[in-house]
């Protein structure tokens, strides 16, 4: 569950009153919409899936995912499949070996998504210990499916953009740079995060 409308405009309301520019930006383009993505293995498969192809390639795979492996592409059944069935469904060996890491670690019960450490640094550690998944990926799952307030991917370049554009920065700012502007917004850098987005491209600002 990602955080909803009504934590999304507390978050925000609250670090507008540190950043006024936050707040001037809320007046002209109001509150993002929630973004939300199930908790569970699957949505980390699906961001798997996903990499470095379109999102229309990606649905292509995942349908045929479910016609191999049932609608729960189930971590136990795929686990079962050899290359070459997964290639037939759109997987290349290195998503293979991804996903096979993934699968492996929940078989295992060495990562369990009902009981992921409630220190971010932590679940975002235990997160990337999956092949193919980095911090920006663990990051975007713990804020879209968990919801939790004050994750902050400061090396997502939209991210950088979008507080460039907010703040009338000269330039984009580096990881680093973004990372420390955000330090007086916790704990609702979430709730800022998903704002950057909402304002990167938008023609209002």
């Amino acid at each position: 569950m990602g955080l909803t409308s009504q934590q999304l405009q507390e978050g925000l309301d609250a670090v507008a009153e540190v950043e006024p520019k936050i707040g001037e930006a809320l007046a002209r383009v109001g509150y993002p919409e929630p973004r939300i993505r199930p908790t569970g293995y699957q949505t980390l498969l699906r961001t798997i899936v996903g990499q470095q192809v379109s999102v229309a390639a990606a649905a292509s795979v995942w349908r045929k995912l479910e016609a191999e492996l049932g609608e729960e592409v189930h971590h136990a059944e795929l686990l079962t499949r050899d290359f070459d069935t997964l290639r037939a469904c759109g997987l290349s060996r290195q998503k293979q070996g991804y996903a096979r890491s993934l699968c492996e670690l929940v078989a295992a019960g060495e990562l369990d998504f009902d009981a992921l450490p409630a220190d971010d640094e932590e679940a975002i550690a235990q997160l990337t210990r999956i092949k193919g998944i980095g911090r920006w990926s663990a990051e975007i799952y713990l804020l879209f499916a968990e919801g939790r307030p004050d994750i902050w991917p400061a090396g997502d370049l939209a991210v950088q953009a979008g507080l460039a554009k907010l703040l009338d920065l000269p330039e984009r700012p580096s990881e680093k740079t973004a990372r420390d502007l955000a330090e007086a917004w916790r704990p609702h850098r979430g709730a800022t995060a998903i704002f950057t987005w909402h304002c990167y491209n938008n023609p209002a600002l």
